[in-house]
């Protein structure tokens, strides 16, 4: 049986997702999409999260997750020519000779199934770390859980986790599940008993520490973390112990902490399982493919978006990064000879935790990404060329949580320019 042609294909409609698929079908109207999902409803993650926040850069508005995503599903719904297909896996996927791709794919109506296509964009988001990824001692008892794993049987199936709560992690989901978890305990004389960060600093956002913590007086222990689970069926209570500078436990400060459910929230992963195949280049600082500004990846044809290519703060720039993957998957820019044009490779010093792109196209404009490697205070970015010095930003903050945005012109890089290099430096 011959394999069904999309022109493009989009793995996962989440908000990556789905705005790469409606930004290749607005590009190029008479091309044939497909969007790919693994759940039984496109939307991803954003289905769960029913706090506000959400759009005020891409709708202008302060929506809830299942808002934002509703939006995005009826902008879809008026396209003609994007193909849904839900509760399907990919399960093959390889590089044709003759240039595209052939995916291979299974779910309950279609049984397996193949489809081909000239260009593919990977939006699958990332996955949450588990208490054996950051090696806890004791025995699996009930009652640990992701912070995504319990925002989701509260808000979406309705059942509380537990009732006496301990938080290990700052990440912004476990933040957002500290107030969630007072407020619907409450009523049952439930409480979180705190939250611990190995950190010597928060992981979330500033915004979300005061909102969910400080505002319900919920204490934050820094550089303090868990190490052993207590209980055999249901947990009963987890050890927590201060760390040093390098993190390593410091003896005599170990502390039991009676409960019957930890929350983790210790980190994102970007889920890139599915592209082991093709073989792309990796950024180990990212966990996501080395991608140009239009987010393509090292093979031609192949993009990458959202928290797949590296873990968003906010859903616009998950969005953002989408459409941009969207708009050149459908209508790709080629020199004569069919290669791409010139592209400079882009290095970060250590004062950056990571930078995206990987490398940018000469004579395009590009929107970069960064996170600075520790808290600073009346800070610079600064681009160097072979030249030198060509661009320079200023910030009275910068600190690790929060990802920075800002857009590089075009004709501010030299011709000829071989290697652009970023840093981030003391403001004078």
């Amino acid at each position: 049986m011959n394999a069904e042609f999309y022109d493009i294909i989009v793995i996962g409609a989440g908000p990556a997702g789905m705005a790469a698929a409606l930004a290749a079908s607005e590009k190029a109207p008479d091309s044939r999409i497909a969007l790919i999902e693994r759940e039984e409803c496109i939307g991803g993650i954003l289905k769960q999260c029913i706090h506000d926040g959400f759009g005020l850069i891409r709708f202008k508005e302060r929506l809830t997750g299942p808002e934002y995503a509703q939006r995005y599903r009826d902008m879809i719904g008026e396209r003609t020519n994007i193909d849904i297909f839900i509760s399907t896996f990919v399960t093959h996927i390889q590089k044709q000779k003759q240039g595209g791709f052939e995916l291979e794919f299974t779910n309950p109506e279609k049984g397996v199934f193949t489809l081909t296509c000239s260009a593919l964009i990977s939006a699958t988001g990332c996955r949450e770390r588990t208490d054996r990824q950051i090696f806890i001692h004791g025995d699996r008892p009930a009652g640990v859980f992701t912070a995504g794993q319990a925002q989701a049987f509260i808000n979406l199936k309705g059942y509380l986790p537990g009732k006496r709560y301990v938080i290990l992690g700052s990440g912004d989901i476990g933040l957002i599940m500290a107030r969630r978890l007072t407020l619907e305990s409450a009523a049952i004389g439930g409480s979180v008993e705190g939250v611990y960060e190995v950190k010597s600093e928060p992981s979330g956002l500033t915004r979300n520490i005061v909102q969910c913590l400080e505002d319900y007086g919920i204490p934050l222990h820094l550089s303090t973390t868990v190490t052993r689970l207590h209980g055999a069926e249901r947990l009963e209570g987890v050890t927590v112990v201060q760390v040093d500078k390098n993190m390593q436990p410091v003896d005599g400060t170990e502390r039991f902490i009676p409960c019957d459910t930890l929350i983790l929230s210790v980190g994102l992963i970007p889920e890139n399982d599915i592209l082991d195949e093709l073989h792309p280049d990796m950024d180990e600082r990212t966990k996501g493919p080395k991608v140009n500004q239009f987010m393509e990846t090292s093979i031609q044809g192949l993009f990458s978006c959202g928290n797949a290519l590296h873990v968003n703060d906010l859903v616009d720039y998950v969005s953002e990064s989408g459409r941009i993957a969207g708009e050149k998957a459908a209508a790709p820019v080629q020199t004569a000879d069919g290669k791409n044009t010139a592209e400079i490779p882009v290095i970060a010093d250590k004062s950056l935790l990571y930078q995206v792109p990987s490398r940018i196209q000469a004579g395009e404009n590009a929107i970069c990404y960064f996170r600075s490697s520790k808290d600073r205070e009346n800070a610079k970015l600064v681009i160097r060329a072979d030249a030198g010095i060509i661009f320079e930003k200023k910030y009275a903050f910068l600190k690790p949580p929060e990802m920075e945005r800002f857009e590089l012109k075009s004709s501010l890089i030299p011709q000829g320019t071989k290697t652009l290099f970023f840093s981030v430096e003391e403001a004078r």
